[in-house]
């Protein structure tokens, strides 16, 4: 016989004869569903903003103008040395013969002579490809013996006319250059996003192994 004690333990029942005291597999399914794309946006979008801070580069620089005016394109400014290493980033050495004086009007002309020309200083560009002091990469391997185009890593960057953003990464120093913007990983050209996997593909395609890749970059 069931007692008032009794009844108010009875777990109430609807009128499909599920238990309702519970939550419903369509609940879990939609909090599980809202769970995971809250982690989604906090770890593609919000966690980034927070990791990465954004750097000014000391003046603007307009490739455009400047491939327009040299005779060897690229490789005007960025060369083979000698002995086979790369120049990357022009020194003033490099500059100093066409900008002894303001050429134009522009403001950012102007700071580059009377800030470092006249002052007879190298401007610390923020490197957007710095790497770790025990990573090696060889552009006469790339260049000379692949016969790849600057393009096919740096893309179109001989027609900008004004530098991306640097974005550091506050843990490391480094530039989220190196891998890209696009978290995902999905890209439409070769330049859009450089990572280890993509360098690893490459070689595999065009080597058959990822082995030369990896012996360094492990």
């Amino acid at each position: 016989m069931s007692t008032s004690g009794d009844k108010s333990k009875e777990i109430p029942v609807d009128s499909a004869g599920n238990d309702s005291g519970g939550s419903s597999p369509g609940m879990i399914v939609l909090f599980f569903i809202v769970g995971f794309a809250a982690s989604l946006a906090v770890g593609w979008i919000v966690f980034p903003k927070i990791l990465y801070s954004e750097k000014q580069q000391p003046f603007d620089f307009n490739h455009v103008t400047h491939v327009e005016l040299v005779d060897d394109g690229c490789e005007s400014c960025h060369f083979f040395r000698d002995d086979g290493t790369y120049a990357g980033v022009p020194t003033m050495a490099q500059c100093i013969d066409c900008h002894e004086e303001v050429q134009g009007d522009s403001p950012d002309e102007e700071i580059f002579v009377t800030e470092y020309v006249e002052a007879e200083k190298e401007v610390p560009w923020l490197i957007y490809s710095r790497q770790p002091d025990c990573v090696y990469f060889s552009h006469a391997a790339h260049v000379k013996m692949a016969e790849m185009e600057c393009i096919d890593c740096h893309g179109d960057i001989g027609e900008s006319e004004s530098l991306k953003a640097y974005q550091e990464n506050r843990i490391t120093g480094y530039s989220r250059d190196i891998w890209g913007n696009n978290i995902a990983g999905i890209k439409k050209n070769s330049w859009d996003r450089m990572k280890m996997d993509d360098c690893g593909d490459c070689h595999l395609e065009t080597m058959g192994s990822k082995g030369a890749c990896f012996q360094c970059h492990k």
